[in-house]
């Protein structure tokens, strides 16, 4: 397997190897990318009994999908206003209601499926490092107002009997939203898909294709696949295969570590099994894995991936400073992962050319828009809707190349900043 070593990899329920694509085939739809958007897309399929194949250059979930902080909550990496601005009113509150049926799909499919080994625990806090209650209440009103959807507000006490920390001020609670191992989910993903009589071949980069004709061809180092149709779903891992789509997003690496075994410890600063993310752009996210053993803990966003150990030694001085307490505890392992994220922030989902298609750029909010993305792919080709047409607005734009990596690590810069001075004018 091609894995690399991450806290997922080590603790995968299932280590079956799938061969690579040998020899010539041929499928209705042929899915290029084997992370949550393309598996959901020919999950979508199978079950409706269209004959669907799925390439992966490396092994399933190698890449963000497979190595993610495993929160699932709606939303998207872009506010609900920027959107607004960009498709009106009326279609943001359709697209942020797709974000919330995003989660429910991916928390039915593992009831459906009975993936226990994908170990979902319920509750995401969002907690605020500077004092600003009443801009949560706002929030939390209009999404109980607009969307049917409960928050529970937490005031600091409440916040600090849970998370014992003085950095944390209030915070808005989901219990709808939940956080699990994505690569044991994923993985459980292609056994349905191959189950239901898909084909999903690994390690089996696509090296060529022709796109044109009426049946498209692709072609690996090991074979080739004749298709009616194409799905393109790779992320900060894509290839020059295809320029429009590589040029259309930029690869961002965050950054995770994982703590030691210290119970007792760990107790001594965090008193909740919910998720934790914090308000700033490129904050902290964590969760404590193994029944409280541990702490997974991400954050950080560069344009190039750094050396991990050197992005964990800044991890775990955030983690110090927000918990002192915890200067002794000690990191185990880090590892990094490439996010695919547009200028515009949004997913890209839709139809390069006939019979061609993609669904792209899950950066900053994967788990539950790459399962709606997939899904609302697998709806238009299967022609039960066009819900994708909503994203249509958030295309394939040139992201800006080197240019546009500058512009991304200055905006983050920038944002830093930002929440620098407000955190301590707080």
């Amino acid at each position: 397997m091609t894995y690399p070593d991450t806290y997922y990899r080590r603790t995968m329920a299932n280590s079956a190897e799938r061969p690579p694509l040998s020899g010539a085939t041929e499928c209705d739809t042929l899915i290029i990318g084997g992370g949550l958007a393309g598996l959901t897309t020919a999950l979508q399929l199978a079950r409706a009994g269209v004959s669907v194949a799925l390439l992966e250059a490396e092994s399933i979930g190698f890449g963000a999908s497979g190595r993610n902080g495993g929160f699932v909550s709606p939303g998207f990496a872009t506010g609900g206003g920027a959107i607004a601005r960009t498709v009106g009113k009326d279609a943001a509150h359709k697209i942020h209601r797709l974000s919330i049926e995003g989660v429910e799909f991916v928390r039915n499919t593992i009831r459906d499926l009975d993936i226990s080994d994908a170990q979902p625990q319920p509750g995401i806090t969002s907690v605020l490092r500077y004092d600003g209650g009443d801009g949560l209440k706002r929030h939390a009103d209009q999404m109980r107002r607009e969307y049917g959807y409960e928050l529970e507000y937490l005031g600091t006490d409440a916040v600090r009997d849970r998370l014992h920390s003085k950095r944390y001020f209030q915070a808005l609670r989901d219990p709808n939203a939940f956080h699990m191992h994505p690569l044991n989910y994923l993985r459980a993903l292609a056994r349905e898909i191959e189950r239901l009589g898909g084909r999903v071949y690994e390690n089996s980069a696509a090296t060529t294709c022709e796109l044109d004709g009426v049946e498209k061809r692709v072609v690996t180092t090991g074979g080739k696949v004749n298709s009616r149709r194409v799905v393109f779903t790779t992320g900060g891992y894509t290839g020059p295969l295809v320029a429009r789509l590589r040029r259309s997003y930029l690869p961002i690496a965050t950054y995770v570590m994982l703590t030691e075994e210290a119970p007792d410890l760990i107790s001594e600063a965090i008193s909740t099994r919910d998720a934790i993310g914090d308000n700033r752009r490129a904050g902290d996210y964590y969760r404590l894995v193994e029944d409280g053993k541990r702490i997974l803990w991400g954050g950080r966003i560069t344009t190039r991936a750094a050396s991990p150990a050197a992005l964990a030694r800044e991890l775990r001085r955030e983690m110090t400073s927000t918990y002192p307490q915890l200067k002794e505890l000690r990191t185990e392992l880090a590892w990094s992962g490439l996010m695919s994220y547009a200028r515009h922030l949004m997913p890209q989902i839709g139809q390069m050319q006939p019979d061609v298609w993609h669904c792209t750029a899950f950066g900053g909010h994967g788990l539950n828009t790459t399962a709606i993305g997939g899904k609302l792919i697998a709806e238009a080709l299967l022609g039960q809707s066009d819900r994708y047409k909503l994203f249509e607005p958030f295309g394939l734009a040139w992201a800006g190349g080197i240019a546009g990596l500058a512009t991304a690590q200055l905006t983050y810069w920038k944002l830093q900043a930002q929440d620098w001075w407000r955190e301590r004018a707080a």
